[in-house]
């Protein structure tokens, strides 16, 4: 069982929605996620396609496997840093405002194909 880990660091949409598409992928097939992810209308599925591809890139590179037996072991969605920026109020004030990133974290495992198991003969 080979671990490959692939990382996105500060995507500039918050984390709450990066987590409704990497909870629908969590758990899958690589290749069927891809295929789930061709047929979402969010914003962050281009960048999580983009992470899923360069993971199994990596697979297929560093690790020499093959991308039919790939399985999405651990989709993590972190929060990365702030942008904070400043918007005027009345009476001179000023009210802060706090542009979230993400920080996502793909572990792909490599597991084998279940042997079929021979029927004993009668």
């Amino acid at each position: 069982m080979t671990l490959v880990k692939a990382q996105l660091n500060t995507l500039r949409i918050s984390p709450r929605k990066v987590r409704l598409v990497a909870g629908l992928i969590k758990g899958k097939r690589a290749d069927a996620a891809l295929d789930q992810l061709m047929h979402l209308t969010k914003r962050s599925v281009a960048p999580l396609t983009k992470l899923l591809r360069s993971g199994i890139a990596n697979a297929q590179s560093t690790a020499k496997l093959d991308s039919e037996h790939l399985w999405i072991k651990s989709l993590m969605v972190d929060e990365g840093v702030k942008l904070k920026r400043w918007i005027p109020k009345g009476f001179g004030r000023a009210k802060p405002i706090h542009k979230k990133t993400s920080k996502i974290s793909l572990v792909l495992e490599h597991r084998q194909p279940k042997e079929a198991k021979a029927e004993p003969t009668t």
